[in-house]
């Protein structure tokens, strides 16, 4: 920064280090050299400095060093120019800029209103009370410059398009993220989208149950420009499902991310809507029995699809392969993970539809879990270590547990340095020889740990920055498995934390936030705070250490609180900017009254 706007900072900080290397005993050098840093302090404007010819030269520098500092902090900000602030506004939130530049002085007032960084807003964590000015002085102003607008924050949409025919103000807006939305708004405002010249991206979830799918994905495919979608809903069930997905729209939609279940029989339909497509995901596609399907349409070649990856349970091998035959013949990248099924344990049969019918196919991962009734060896699985699968560079992994319910086994394609996410779970038992290479977990970032950790475990996945806890077996000591835990990731190096489990307590959460100095997202049960003393615990050495030092940010509670959780959660993370939280209904009124 003092190299763009402050030239005299680095004057100063080089004399320093000139008067180090000047020898004290010469009088006539040091009187020069003090009449060069007079008319130095004179040009900062900084009056009245005295200087002693004996003071020693530590005393000196340190006396600089105080001026140096006293100078950066009084006149820095102001004296850069626009071009340094406009750079710094690139690494702040909209809303930080407003609040820390806007009221300043007519100078940066104006350098926020004119900055590029006010056409992305994200009011995500922004309050009610904060919202309100903002909107009024920053949102209102600016509509017709915004081209990326996060309305995550639930009250956002209703307000900023009230009424829904102020949307058509934001002529620019490129990219639409909405969460939360109750589907009667949706569909309110929906016209009013399709009239944006320039939407190419949208991102929405539902905060209700969706009953018509096939409707809401009719409106969607209706945006003109929209190259991007993801979106998350639950469905509302009923006795019978009807989708028809039968009224033929092409969509311009090239990337497609359903977090949310689908109709397996409305799938052929769904592709044959999308001619653009390039990367399509699919959190859950089922069968859902009661759904009709009057007629299924002619299928299209998807020319640029190459992506595809697809969570599905219960659904048989010839139905996958038939979508495979019409659709997926580009597909480089494929993903698959299915439940409760053997039939994808053919390797014979893989190996003739991805020779014949995915000739580009290039990454291959498989994962298929069952629960079965006798041991997984039964399964010709050892035909996945074949001259094949070596050759196309597919290595797979078996692991299995056993207890007195019933038997699970899994095996997938262990070539990891493809993945980013991994699920810790079961025994890893390799008796059937499907180890190849050691497999690479340094492209891993999010760790799901699905069962108690052993202290012999080898492995190690040194880039993961987030972990999720949700056992499905017991922990049996909470203190022993957060060692051993430490022993398999950084927790250092943890940037959000989701435990979704009623094993550890809160001690135990403690104990976990003192291992990651770096968590700013946290997720956990409030069952955990059943057990602990409120008064006693603030007396605990660890707790009052991460009090102070904790940076967590956003913080989800699952389970309703009371009014002295709530105040107690507040009082353990100061920090926070996000807070979502059930809350007793008994205790409504006091909970808004202390907010």
């Amino acid at each position: 920064v003092a190299g763009y706007g402050c030239g005299w900072l680095d004057t100063i900080i080089d004399y320093q280090q000139h008067l180090t290397s000047e020898d004290d005993d010469n009088d006539e050098l040091q009187l020069r050299n003090h009449c060069e840093m007079m008319d130095l302090m004179d040009r900062v404007h900084f009056s009245e400095i005295t200087w002693s010819f004996q003071q020693k030269q530590t005393e000196r520098i340190a006396f600089l060093s105080a001026i140096t500092v006293e100078y950066f902090t009084r006149y820095l900000l102001e004296d850069l120019p626009n071009e340094i602030l406009y750079n710094i506004f690139e690494y702040l939130d909209p809303y930080d800029i407003y609040k820390g530049f806007y009221n300043l002085n007519k100078r940066f007032q104006n350098l926020a209103i004119n900055s590029n960084v006010l056409t992305k807003i994200n009011i995500s964590t922004i309050s009610i009370s904060n919202f309100e000015d903002y909107y009024r002085t920053i949102l209102l102003p600016n509509r017709n410059r915004i081209n990326f607008l996060d309305l995550s924050n639930p009250f956002a949409a209703d307000i900023i398009f009230s009424p829904p025919d102020h949307i058509l103000n934001f002529v620019h807006l490129e990219t639409l993220i909405i969460d939360n939305v109750e589907s009667i708004s949706f569909y309110k405002f929906f016209d009013y989208f399709m009239k944006l010249p320039n939407l190419h991206s949208l991102i929405i979830s539902f905060g209700e149950g969706i009953l018509k799918i096939d409707y809401l994905f009719a409106q969607i495919f209706r945006l003109s420009k929209l190259k991007y979608c993801k979106i998350k809903y639950e469905i509302q069930y009923c006795e019978e499902l009807f989708y028809s997905f039968t009224e033929y729209i092409s969509s311009p939609i090239e990337y497609l991310i359903i977090n949310a279940p689908f109709p397996f029989k409305a799938f052929h339909n769904l592709l044959c809507f999308l001619p653009k497509l390039q990367h399509l995901s699919i959190g859950f596609l089922h069968l859902f029995g009661d759904i009709h399907i009057e007629y299924q349409l002619s299928p299209i070649q998807l020319k640029c699809l190459r992506h595809v990856s697809i969570y599905f349970s219960m659904i048989h091998f010839d139905e996958i392969e038939k979508i495979i035959k019409e659709f997926f013949h580009h597909v480089e990248i494929l993903h698959l993970t299915t439940y409760y099924t053997e039939t994808y344990l053919d390797t014979q049969r893989w190996q003739k539809l991805i020779v014949y019918h995915m000739p580009y196919l290039r990454v291959f991962d498989i994962n298929c879990q069952d629960f079965l009734g006798y041991d997984i060896s039964c399964h010709d699985v050892t035909e996945f270590n074949s001259s094949f699968w070596i050759k196309n560079k597919c290595f797979f992994v078996n692991q299995y547990e056993c207890n007195d319910q019933s038997f699970g086994g899994v095996i997938y394609s262990s070539g990891l340095y493809r993945r980013k996410k991994y699920k810790f779970h079961w025994k890893i038992d390799e008796l059937l020889g499907l180890h190849h290479q050691q497999e690479n977990l340094n492209s891993i970032e999010h760790i799901h740990m699905k069962t108690d950790i052993k202290s012999n475990c080898r492995r190690y996945f040194s880039n993961v920055n987030r972990l999720t806890i949700e056992t499905t077996f017991k922990i049996s000591d909470g203190d022993s498995f957060i060692t051993n835990l430490n022993h398999i990731v950084s927790l250092k190096q943890l940037t959000k934390l989701v435990i979704r489990t009623f094993d550890l307590t809160f001690e135990h959460i403690i104990k976990l936030l003192l291992l990651t100095p770096n968590l700013y997202t946290l997720e956990f049960c409030e069952s955990s705070m059943w057990t602990i003393d409120l008064n006693v615990i603030k007396q605990n050495i660890p707790f009052q250490y991460t009090l102070t030092e904790n940076k967590i940010e956003n913080l989800v509670v699952r389970g309703k609180c009371s009014l002295n959780q709530i105040q107690f959660i507040v009082y353990i993370f100061s920090k926070l900017k996000y807070l979502k939280i059930g809350i007793q209904e008994t205790e409504i009124r006091s909970i808004i009254r202390i907010g």
